[in-house]
């Protein structure tokens, strides 16, 4: 029940204003959750159910049932020997009515089969989720030529590498319910999960609900990565359109998830032309990856939500040189937006940069970023063009920076006397940093270093 006021104080402008404003403030509210019930209700699955719709006198259901009753009276003989069974038989369950029975069960069983062909499950094609069966074939046979949604239940699967085509939805369980995990036998340079079509491309790709583990120890712990865009949990190369959903990546030799061109040794002026567009990765965890959580190359209109990257193994790089980042945003990256995410213990928690001889990522977006322990936090460079000796960088351009928090940057053994800061601007042009926060430890030995450079 809303009461409004029937009498206003007119006597000072500041209170008559004010018992306006909570009465209009009331009245908004009380019709928005009115317009609400109402559209709930009518897009309620059960708004109404039959005993409460009434249709000539009696409620529905009980119309229903009579006129159901009414027709199995008239089947005589109910054993299926009586003809007027048989013809009953050939009115499907939209009502219409066949010519011939057979061509009601035919219809009704192309029906049901192009229902079976948009979502299908791997276990009925032979996937077992058992932590020892080779499960490659059968993922292979469920997603066909594609234009379909693929389920895989709880469990753990064996696969040497999945390539998804495109127009597919690949969901599991959800996060350690349904897990990927590479064959003992599969070799370095292979993915948990890639898209079939480097070099011409794919569209449409759904990636959510699982974990990605590449098995770094099998083959007694000799797997290491081996450069260029292989040997991670999960890339995407010349991919437009995709969405990565709730999805953890586990000790990749390289990447986490890496979205990219086919090779990241490009010297087309058009550096975005064979990259990614338009990828929206969100609410996915990131765990021991040998060299970045989440990076992209040559990719434009990407989203990153809600993710966490932790602690890196390093693996990819020497002993105390590892660049290793729990996000990064490299070479030729354009249009970038990152919101909410979370990085800990990583080299840089989050790193716009560029290879000297490749060009450097421009309009980057960086909101309500929280970086812990990372040894810099936010680091913002393009190699070979700091100096004043060097060249300058005609594709540092535009980053932002809004409400994001470095709290204790630490030093860090992945990369040997690295010093911790809280932001560092070289090279770059054109960069809005609001609302940012550092936060120290005053028991910690910064060893005099700055919390913030510009270079």
């Amino acid at each position: 029940m809303i009461r409004l006021r029937k009498y206003y104080d007119t006597t000072r402008n500041t209170v008559y204003e004010s018992q306006l404003s909570e009465d209009m403030n009331s009245i908004e509210k009380e019709i928005n959750n009115l317009d609400g019930d109402l559209r709930n209700h009518k897009s309620d699955f059960q708004a109404h159910t039959s005993d409460q719709i009434t249709h000539q006198g009696f409620s529905l259901r009980t119309y229903i049932e009579s006129l159901y009753n009414r027709m199995r009276n008239l089947i005589l003989n109910a054993d299926g020997t009586n003809v007027k069974e048989v013809v009953d038989a050939r009115v499907d369950t939209d009502g219409n009515i066949a010519p011939l029975l057979k061509e009601r069960l035919d219809r009704d069983y192309m029906k049901l089969n192009k229902r079976i062909k948009r979502v299908v499950h791997v276990d009925d094609y032979g996937a077992v989720a058992d932590g020892v069966t080779d499960s490659s074939d059968a993922i292979v046979k469920a997603m066909g030529n594609g234009k379909v949604k693929i389920k895989l239940g709880p469990g753990v699967y064996v696969v040497r590498g999945v390539k998804l085509k495109s127009n597919i939805i690949f969901e599991g369980d959800g996060m350690d319910i349904t897990t990927l995990i590479l064959h003992d036998e599969t070799p370095s340079d292979e993915w948990v999960i890639t898209n079939a079509n480097h070099q011409g491309g794919n569209k449409n790709i759904v990636i959510r609900d699982m974990t990605l583990d590449w098995n770094r120890e099998r083959q007694n712990g000799t797997m290491k990565a081996m450069g260029g865009v292989k040997s991670s949990c999960l890339l995407l190369a010349q991919v437009k359109n995709a969405w990565i959903q709730r999805v953890r990546t586990v000790n990749p030799a390289l990447h986490g998830i890496d979205i990219s061109a086919p090779t990241y040794d490009i010297s087309d002026s058009d550096y975005t032309k064979n990259g990614c567009d338009s990828i929206w990765i969100d609410g996915c965890i990131c765990e021991g990856y040998g060299d970045d959580g989440i990076t992209t190359h040559y990719s434009k209109n990407i989203f990153i939500t809600n993710n966490r990257c932790l602690y890196p193994s390093g693996t990819a790089h020497a002993s105390g040189k590892a660049n290793s980042n729990g996000i990064e945003v490299d070479d030729g990256s354009m249009d970038v937006w990152l919101f909410n995410n979370y990085t800990e213990g990583n080299v840089r928690g989050v790193e716009v940069k560029a290879h000297a001889k490749w060009p450097a990522p421009s309009n980057v977006h960086v909101y309500g970023h929280q970086s812990f322990h990372d040894v810099r936090a936010y680091d913002l460079r393009h190699i070979g063009h700091h100096y004043a000796n060097e060249p300058w960088s005609e594709t540092a351009r535009d980053v932002t920076l809004v409400d994001c928090t470095a709290k204790e940057p630490i030093f860090n053994d992945l990369y040997a006397g690295l010093e911790p800061k809280a932001l560092v601007i070289s090279a770059y042009q054109r960069v809005t940093v609001l609302g940012f926060t550092a936060l120290g430890d005053p028991t910690y030995d910064y060893k005099g270093t700055p919390v913030i450079a510009f270079q």
